[in-house]
């Protein structure tokens, strides 16, 4: 029997990666919809009437319903909410990115006593469970007064953003040139002014990368706020709910209301700015994800 040619097995290696490769795409296509179907839908949904909503779910809106973002926004409080929200995400992401940087330079560039300790620790933040903090971190803000307030829910999200955030950056910071720094350094520059005047702006890519990430991951928080501002009276803690505990806020109003195409209307303005996020930063999401790799 004669044995297969290099021609044969170059067919078949060829048809084996073609059927790989198309049920690669068939599971990436398959995913693709169930993302995306739900949120299609509820757009969709968002201009319709009530009786449309239950009596044609699957049907296009008959005339496009503005007023139910409007009544969403307004009546239902949304715009509130998203106040909160910015309130809250700005000081966080700002103070997170900045003592981050800090401390992810020191890691990275300087040798003391108990660096590793120090670096282990960060680790070790990253995977201690958030539910195992939420009843003692209650009665640590409840004796220090801070909650139910925006500034100890802004200094918790640093809190928990800090570990991952360092660790990233640890790695991109090593990576850094030492020339421009040495070069600075000789001219008589302290380290403050090379942090900031030379290192910092370098590591630009990075900071915009997991900037990024501790925005969707603060956006969509709901843990954390529904513990801490909770306590303040019915209509003083709605006043101070961000948009995670607003959304829930508003389907159990909605519900007894049957307003259902405010909520969807709800639904669709809260993902609105994650989506943006994702479309416009597409690309530095996909090179925050291997960055920590490549440079780490």
């Amino acid at each position: 029997m004669a044995a297969p040619s290099w021609t044969q097995h170059s067919t078949k290696e060829r048809t084996n990666f073609t059927i790989g490769k198309g049920l690669i795409y068939l599971v990436l296509a398959f995913w693709a919809f169930m993302v995306i179907f739900p949120m299609l839908w509820a757009t969709i949904s968002s201009f319709k009437t009530d009786q449309e909503i239950f009596f044609s779910p699957w049907g296009l809106p008959g005339a496009l319903q503005w007023d139910n973002f409007a009544r969403a926004w307004t009546k239902a409080k949304l715009g509130i909410f998203f106040l909160n929200t910015i309130i809250v995400i700005i000081p966080a992401i700002t103070l997170t990115l900045l003592l981050s940087s800090m401390a992810a330079y020191v890691l990275a560039r300087f040798e003391f006593r108990g660096k590793q300790i120090v670096f282990y620790l960060f680790l070790t933040g990253m995977m201690f469970p958030i539910f195992l903090a939420l009843v003692p971190l209650y009665f640590v803000m409840q004796f220090s007064g801070l909650l139910n307030t925006v500034q100890g829910l802004v200094l918790v999200y640093v809190a928990f953003s800090l570990p991952f955030t360092v660790f990233f950056l640890t790695g991109f910071f090593k990576t850094l040139p030492t020339e421009m720094a040495e070069a600075a350094m000789m001219d008589g520059a302290s380290h403050y002014r090379i942090f900031f005047n030379v290192m910092l702006p370098l590591a630009a890519p990075a900071l915009v990368s997991v900037g990024i990430f501790n925005f969707l991951g603060q956006w969509n928080q709901f843990i954390l706020p529904n513990v801490l501002i909770s306590n303040a009276g019915l209509d003083e803690s709605q006043s101070r709910y961000v948009l995670s505990q607003g959304l829930y806020y508003l389907y159990g109003q909605q519900f007894y209301q049957s307003d259902w195409s405010g909520l969807f209307a709800a639904v669709t303005l809260v993902t609105i700015p994650t989506l943006l996020v994702y479309i416009i930063f597409h690309d530095r999401i996909e090179a925050g994800l291997t960055v920590g790799a490549l440079k780490g």
